[in-house]
């Protein structure tokens, strides 16, 4: 534990920070592996769909500055990708 009050009230907000956090980006963790699994075993249809799900809410996130708007670039250019290349 930290010894300055400066210190001590940023360890507090850090952890309301990532409690807030973490379960907008474990979402994105997951519907990405269930663009995924679409991607390898389901129809295209589908992924698409899951895709622009999975769109929202990384767009969402990088509003709000959970994510970096260049990272949610990236993990959005990679599903479609991934759902692209299906056809």
């Amino acid at each position: 534990m930290p010894n300055i009050k400066s210190s001590i009230r940023s360890v507090k907000t850090d952890a309301e920070r990532r409690a807030k956090n973490a379960p907008v980006k474990a979402a994105i963790r997951n519907i990405a592996r269930k663009v995924v699994a679409l991607t390898e075993t389901g129809t295209q249809e589908d992924a698409k769909a899951t895709y622009v799900t999975a769109s929202g809410l990384i767009d969402k996130a990088a509003r709000k500055g959970i994510i970096h708007k260049n990272a949610a670039n990236r993990r959005k250019s990679r599903l479609a990708k991934k759902v692209n290349a299906m056809e």
